[in-house]
Protein backbone atom coordinates (compact mmCIF):
# COMPACT_ATOMS: atom_id res chain seq x y z
CA UNK A 1 0.00 0.00 0.00
CA UNK A 2 1.11 3.81 -0.20
CA UNK A 3 3.34 4.86 1.80
CA UNK A 4 2.19 8.66 0.75
CA UNK A 5 1.33 10.40 4.56
CA UNK A 6 -0.52 13.64 5.64
CA UNK A 7 2.26 16.22 5.17
CA UNK A 8 4.80 14.89 2.14
CA UNK A 9 5.34 16.55 -0.55
CA UNK A 10 2.59 14.89 -3.71
CA UNK A 11 4.25 13.15 -6.54
CA UNK A 12 5.09 15.32 -9.40
CA UNK A 13 3.07 13.51 -11.31
CA UNK A 14 2.50 13.73 -15.23
CA UNK A 15 -0.43 11.88 -17.22
CA UNK A 16 -2.84 12.15 -20.61
CA UNK A 17 -6.41 12.14 -19.56
CA UNK A 18 -8.97 10.31 -21.28
CA UNK A 19 -9.17 12.72 -24.39
CA UNK A 20 -5.16 12.45 -24.57
CA UNK A 21 -5.00 16.15 -22.79
CA UNK A 22 -2.00 16.13 -20.06
CA UNK A 23 -2.21 16.81 -16.58
CA UNK A 24 0.78 17.27 -14.00
CA UNK A 25 0.59 18.47 -10.57
CA UNK A 26 2.08 21.75 -11.46
CA UNK A 27 -1.57 22.47 -13.32
CA UNK A 28 -3.33 22.46 -10.00
CA UNK A 29 -1.55 25.21 -7.81
CA UNK A 30 -3.36 27.08 -5.86
CA UNK A 31 -6.32 24.71 -6.26
CA UNK A 32 -6.96 21.78 -3.69
CA UNK A 33 -6.95 18.47 -5.70
CA UNK A 34 -8.78 15.15 -5.46
CA UNK A 35 -6.92 12.65 -7.51
CA UNK A 36 -8.56 9.28 -6.41
CA UNK A 37 -7.41 5.81 -8.09
CA UNK A 38 -9.55 3.03 -8.99
CA UNK A 39 -8.96 -0.49 -9.98
CA UNK A 40 -11.37 -0.33 -13.32
CA UNK A 41 -13.61 1.95 -15.66
CA UNK A 42 -17.28 1.02 -15.68
CA UNK A 43 -17.08 -2.06 -12.93
CA UNK A 44 -20.10 -1.61 -10.29
CA UNK A 45 -17.92 -0.03 -7.26
CA UNK A 46 -15.88 2.51 -9.63
CA UNK A 47 -18.85 3.89 -10.91
CA UNK A 48 -20.64 4.24 -7.75
CA UNK A 49 -17.87 6.02 -6.48
CA UNK A 50 -17.16 8.20 -9.46
CA UNK A 51 -21.28 8.73 -9.73
CA UNK A 52 -21.23 9.86 -5.69
CA UNK A 53 -18.31 12.41 -6.90
CA UNK A 54 -20.00 13.61 -9.88
CA UNK A 55 -23.22 14.35 -8.15
CA UNK A 56 -21.49 16.48 -5.66
CA UNK A 57 -19.35 18.28 -8.24
CA UNK A 58 -20.53 21.07 -7.71
CA UNK A 59 -19.76 20.98 -3.42
CA UNK A 60 -16.03 20.63 -4.28
CA UNK A 61 -16.14 23.56 -6.88
CA UNK A 62 -17.80 25.27 -4.20
CA UNK A 63 -14.51 24.80 -1.95
CA UNK A 64 -12.10 25.57 -4.73
CA UNK A 65 -11.61 21.16 -5.29
CA UNK A 66 -10.55 19.94 -8.59
CA UNK A 67 -11.18 16.26 -9.06
CA UNK A 68 -8.72 14.13 -11.25
CA UNK A 69 -9.58 10.17 -11.46
CA UNK A 70 -6.91 7.64 -12.24
CA UNK A 71 -6.97 3.82 -13.16
CA UNK A 72 -4.63 1.59 -16.05
CA UNK A 73 -7.47 1.56 -18.16
CA UNK A 74 -7.07 2.38 -22.06
CA UNK A 75 -7.93 6.39 -23.18
CA UNK A 76 -10.85 4.31 -25.23
CA UNK A 77 -12.33 2.81 -22.26
CA UNK A 78 -11.90 5.89 -19.91
CA UNK A 79 -13.67 8.46 -22.76
CA UNK A 80 -16.46 5.65 -22.87
CA UNK A 81 -16.48 5.80 -18.98
CA UNK A 82 -16.81 9.67 -18.40
CA UNK A 83 -19.23 10.12 -21.59
CA UNK A 84 -21.50 7.39 -20.11
CA UNK A 85 -21.58 8.70 -17.06
CA UNK A 86 -21.11 12.28 -18.42
CA UNK A 87 -18.28 12.62 -15.60
CA UNK A 88 -17.30 16.75 -14.85
CA UNK A 89 -13.90 15.54 -14.44
CA UNK A 90 -11.12 13.65 -16.43
CA UNK A 91 -9.99 10.58 -16.43
CA UNK A 92 -6.00 9.45 -16.44
CA UNK A 93 -5.54 7.07 -18.50
CA UNK A 94 -2.56 5.56 -16.95
CA UNK A 95 -1.60 2.47 -18.60
CA UNK A 96 2.14 2.61 -17.91
CA UNK A 97 0.91 2.91 -14.51
CA UNK A 98 2.78 5.88 -13.93
CA UNK A 99 1.08 7.81 -11.64
CA UNK A 100 -0.17 4.84 -10.01
CA UNK A 101 3.13 3.98 -9.09
CA UNK A 102 4.03 7.05 -8.06
CA UNK A 103 1.26 7.53 -5.29
CA UNK A 104 1.83 3.49 -4.23
CA UNK A 105 -1.18 2.31 -5.10
CA UNK A 106 -0.57 -0.64 -7.29
CA UNK A 107 0.29 -3.77 -5.35
CA UNK A 108 -0.90 -7.23 -4.22
CA UNK A 109 -4.05 -8.25 -3.43
CA UNK A 110 -6.14 -11.02 -2.92
CA UNK A 111 -10.22 -11.66 -4.81
CA UNK A 112 -12.44 -15.06 -4.24
CA UNK A 113 -8.96 -16.44 -3.22
CA UNK A 114 -6.79 -15.42 -5.99
CA UNK A 115 -3.50 -13.27 -5.77
CA UNK A 116 -2.78 -10.77 -8.31
CA UNK A 117 -1.54 -7.55 -8.85
CA UNK A 118 -3.69 -4.38 -9.24
CA UNK A 119 -4.79 -0.74 -8.36
CA UNK A 120 -5.68 -0.28 -4.56
CA UNK A 121 -8.91 2.21 -4.69
CA UNK A 122 -6.71 5.36 -2.57
CA UNK A 123 -7.56 8.95 -2.71
CA UNK A 124 -5.57 11.75 -2.49
CA UNK A 125 -6.49 15.08 -1.33
CA UNK A 126 -3.77 17.29 -2.19
CA UNK A 127 -3.45 20.98 -0.88
CA UNK A 128 -2.95 24.26 -2.72
CA UNK A 129 0.70 23.47 -2.10
CA UNK A 130 0.74 19.96 -3.45
CA UNK A 131 1.29 18.47 0.10
CA UNK A 132 -0.89 15.66 1.32
CA UNK A 133 -3.49 16.93 3.26
CA UNK A 134 -5.37 13.68 3.61
CA UNK A 135 -5.27 9.63 2.24
CA UNK A 136 -8.40 7.96 2.26
CA UNK A 137 -7.75 4.19 1.96
CA UNK A 138 -11.16 2.99 3.14
CA UNK A 139 -13.32 4.39 0.57
CA UNK A 140 -17.31 4.42 0.90
CA UNK A 141 -17.57 4.07 -2.71
CA UNK A 142 -21.59 4.84 -2.38
CA UNK A 143 -20.73 7.97 0.00
CA UNK A 144 -17.28 8.74 -1.13
CA UNK A 145 -18.01 12.54 -1.87
CA UNK A 146 -18.79 12.83 1.94
CA UNK A 147 -15.49 11.38 3.04
CA UNK A 148 -13.49 14.18 1.62
CA UNK A 149 -15.66 16.74 2.21
CA UNK A 150 -16.65 15.85 5.67
CA UNK A 151 -15.28 19.35 7.10
CA UNK A 152 -17.82 21.04 5.22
Amino acid sequence: MTTLKKGDKAPDFSGLDQDGNAHKLADYKGKKLVVFFYPKASTPGCTAEACDLRDNFERFKANNYELLGVSADAQAKQAKFKEKFDFPFPLLADEDKSVIEAFGVWGPKKFMGKEYDGIHRTTFVIDENGIVDEVIDKVKTKAHADQILKEM
